[in-house]
C-alpha cells in the first residue's frame, strides 16, 4: 500500500484550529497533544491521582466479564490483567454502536486507539492499554441503525435495521429479533459484490447477529473479531454492572450539579465569544444527566429545586434523586457533557481519541473536570484516511485529476474533460444560436406589434417555445456526447462515488466489510501495518 498525506476538508472550525493552530484555542483545552511536556505532565498527574478513580481491580473484573462474552481474546485478558495493576495507563476512545460496525471512521478510531497505546507504551516504558468505549447508552437509534456499501452499479446502497417501535430507550436496551437481523443481513448479502471473501464475511456477521439481542452486542462482537488480537478492551456504557461502579461518580455529578452547569455555561460563552459554533447544547438549568423511567431515557433539568424532565414526567429532589441512584443505578445515564468526566473517573486516561465533532464539544467540558477534582486528558485527533483502489488511481492519472480536484471541483473537472473531447463545443455553439435567434426575432416582434398589439404576447410565447426546443436539442446533444464517452464517464463516476459518496468523505459513509469483501479478511491487518504511526494529517492509502 502506498501512503501519502493530503488535506481533507474540515467539518469544524474549532477542531481545525485545535489540530493546526493550537495557540489560538489553548485556553479552551489546556494541553497540546504535540507537546512532549504535556504528555509528561499528564503521566505525572495520573500517578498522583489514583484515588480519584474507581478501584482498578473491580473495574477490570467487570470488563473481563463483558469481554468474555463478546471479545474473548487472550490478548484482551492480558490487557485487563495490566489494567488492574497500578501504574498502567489507558488510551480511550469511543463511538456509538453502528450496524455492522457502521462507517469506516469507527475502524479508524479503533486503529488510532491501538496504535497510540502501543506508541505510548514504548515512549514511557510502561503498560498502556487500548480501550474502546461503546456508547450503548445513547438513545438515537436512527443514527446507528444503518450503514452503506457501493454496489457494482456504482450506487451507494443503504442497509437499514428496522426495530419494533417502543420506548425512547438506550440503543443497548432496544431488542433486535431474528426477523430484524435477517432483514439487514439479507440486504448486505444482496448488495455486497460476489467475491471469494463474501461467504466468510457473511458467516462472521451472521454469527455476531445470531448471538446478539441488540445492536451494541453485535457491534462489540464484530469489533472484537477485528481487533481483539491487539488487546483492544471493549466496554458498553449501558452495562448494568459498570453502572454500579459509577455510583460514586454520579453522586458527585448530582451534588455538584450547579457548579457543573456554571462551568458549562462559562465555557460555552467563551467558545461563542471567539466566533465558534457550539457542537452540543448547553441549556439553562440543564442537569446533563439522563434518568430512565419506564424504558424512556429522559434528560433532566433543574426547576424549583427539583430534578425534572421537559414534560414533567418525573420530579425528584436532590436527596430523592440520590436515593434512586443508590437503589437503582441502572436508571442513570450520562449525556455528551458528563460522559467525559465519567470516562476520566473510570480509567487512568493518558489521552482520549476523538473525532472533530467530539474535539469541538469537549471544549465545553474543561472547567467541568475541575469541579469534580479531575483534569481534562490530552485530546488526540482520530486518524483519518481515504482509500483509493489501484484501478481508481489509474483513472485519476488518466484524466489528470487530483484528490483535491475530486474534493472541491469534481463536477466542474468532469465537465471540462468531457468538453475537451469534442471539436463541436456544445455550450458556446448553442449560446451563439440563442443570441442569433433573439437578434433576429426581437425586431420581428416589434414589427408585428405595429400590426396588432395582440400579436406581441403570442410572439413572446412563440419565442419561449423555440428557446425551449433549442435547450431540448442541447440536452440531447449532451446526452449523445456522453453516450459516445460512456465508458470513460463511468470511470469518472467511480472516482466520485468511491472518494466522496453522497458528497461526504468516504470514511463517514462506507462500511469496512465492503473493503474486506474486496481485499480479504486479513486486509485490516495490512491497513494497520501501513499506518504504523500516529499522525493528525489526513492520509491517502492506495490499496
Amino acid at each position: 500500500m502506498n501512503v501519502v498525506s493530503d488535506s481533507l476538508k474540515s467539518g469544524s472550525a474549532l477542531a481545525d484550529d485545535y489540530i493546526n493552530r493550537f495557540s489560538e484555542v489553548q485556553p479552551l483545552y489546556g494541553e497540546d497533544f504535540r507537546d512532549e511536556a504535556s504528555w509528561l505532565k499528564r503521566v505525572e498527574w495520573l500517578d498522583q491521582s489514583e484515588s480519584v478513580r474507581v478501584n482498578r481491580g473491580e473495574l477490570a473484573e467487570v470488563l473481563r466479564r463483558y469481554n468474555s462474552r463478546h471479545n474473548n481474546h487472550q490478548a484482551v485478558h492480558n490487557a485487563l490483567d495490566l489494567l488492574a495493576k497500578e501504574g498502567t495507563l489507558a488510551v480511550v476512545g469511543g463511538q456509538q454502536s453502528g450496524l455492522f460496525t457502521g462507517s469506516l471512521l469507527v475502524i479508524y478510531k479503533a486503529m488510532t486507539i491501538i496504535q497510540s497505546a502501543q506508541e505510548a507504551a514504548k515512549k514511557f516504558n510502561r503498560p498502556v492499554v487500548p480501550v474502546f468505549w461503546i456508547a450503548g447508552e445513547d438513545h438515537d437509534f436512527d443514527e446507528v441503525n444503518h450503514t452503506y456499501v457501493m454496489t457494482p452499479e456504482l450506487k451507494v446502497a443503504k442497509i437499514k435495521m428496522e426495530a419494533k417501535p417502543g420506548p425512547r430507550s438506550s440503543v443497548s436496551a432496544i431488542p433486535i429479533g431474528p426477523n430484524e437481523w435477517k432483514q439487514s443481513f439479507d440486504q448486505l448479502g444482496r448488495w455486497l459484490p460476489d467475491s471469494e471473501n463474501k461467504p466468510e464475511i457473511l458467516k462472521w456477521i451472521h454469527e455476531a447477529s445470531e448471538q446478539s439481542d441488540n445492536l451494541s452486542d453485535a457491534f462489540a462482537k464484530l469489533l472484537g473479531r477485528l481487533f481483539g488480537e491487539y488487546g483492544l478492551i471493549l466496554l458498553d456504557s449501558a452495562d448494568p454492572e459498570l453502572r454500579k461502579l459509577e455510583v460514586p461518580v454520579f453522586e458527585k455529578m448530582i451534588e455538584r450539579n450547579d457548579g457543573l452547569e456554571q462551568a458549562y455555561q462559562q465555557a460555552a460563552a467563551c467558545i461563542t465569544g471567539k466566533g465558534y459554533s457550539l457542537q452540543a447544547e448547553v441549556a439553562a438549568g440543564g442537569a446533563n444527566l439522563f434518568y430512565i423511567y419506564e424504558g424512556n431515557r429522559l434528560l433532566l433539568y433543574k426547576q424549583d429545586g427539583k430534578f425534572t424532565d421537559r414534560k414533567g414526567i418525573v420530579s425528584l429532589s436532590q436527596s430523592e434523586l440520590l436515593e434512586q441512584l443508590r437503589t437503582h443505578p441502572e436508571r442513570f445515564s450520562n449525556n455528551v457533557l458528563t460522559r467525559p468526566m465519567m470516562q476520566e473517573s473510570m480509567f487512568p486516561v493518558l489521552c482520549t481519541v476523538l473525532g472533530q465533532g467530539e474535539i469541538s464539544y469537549w471544549a465545553i467540558t474543561k472547567q467541568a473536570f475541575e469541579i469534580l477534582g479531575l483534569r481534562m486528558p490530552i485530546l488526540l485527533p482520530r486518524m483519518s484516511f481515504t482509500l483509493i483502489e489501484g484501478a481508481l488511481q489509474k483513472y485519476m492519472d488518466k484524466f489528470g485529476v487530483t484528490f483535491q480536484d475530486v474534493q472541491h471541483r469534481f463536477a466542474e473537472a468532469r465537465q471540462q474533460w468531457l468538453s475537451s473531447q469534442e471539436e463541436f463545443h456544445i455550450e458556446p455553439k448553442f449560446a451563439e444560436t440563442r443570441r442569433a435567434f433573439e437578434q433576429l426575432y426581437e425586431p420581428l416582434i416589434r414589427e408585428l406589434g405595429t400590426i396588432q398589439s395582440g400579436l406581441i404576447p403570442l410572439s413572446e410565447k412563440n419565442k419561449g417555445k423555440i428557446l425551449e426546443q433549442i435547450s431540448y436539442l442541447e440536452r440531447k446533444t449532451r446526452e449523445a456526447v456522453e453516450k459516445k464517452h460512456e465508458a470513460e464517464l463511468r470511470q469518472w463516476d467511480r472516482i466520485g462515488v468511491s472518494l466522496f459518496p453522497l458528497g461526504k468523505p468516504q470514511e463517514r459513509v462506507f462500511n469496512i466489510f465492503y473493503y474486506l469483501n474486496r481485499y480479504g479478511l486479513e486486509w485490516i491487518h495490512d491497513l494497520i501495518r501501513t499506518s504504523d504511526h500516529f499522525t493528525a494529517e489526513h492520509r491517502i492509502i492506495e490499496c
